[in-house]
């Protein structure tokens, strides 16, 4: 729908049924120093098929509020999030 805001994030958790958090990234320069500063702002986000996982890159889009949080939901997934096992998991399971 025309008018409605979009962004690209990060989906950061998946703990809750139907929402994801998404953290999305944006750089400004400061005003005095003219140094570029990394900015992240998180946002709660429907998922209506839970299809995201951690790591994948979503496309959000606002929407009416649908809880006290939530007002985007989830239009794509962009790109699958690489799941790696961390070091002690690997080495316990192959003993």
């Amino acid at each position: 729908m025309p008018g409605q805001k979009t962004r690209v994030g990060r989906v950061v958790s998946t703990k809750m049924e139907k929402t994801v958090v998404v953290t999305v990234e944006r750089q400004r320069t400061h005003r005095l120093y003219k140094k570029a500063v990394r900015r992240l702002t998180r946002f709660k986000a429907h998922d209506e098929n839970n299809v995201c996982a951690e790591g994948d890159l979503v496309r959000i889009q606002e929407t009416r509020p649908l809880s006290k949080d939530k007002r985007w939901r989830v239009t794509d997934v962009l790109e699958r999030g690489v799941v790696t096992a961390l070091p002690d998991e690997a080495g316990a399971s192959s003993e």
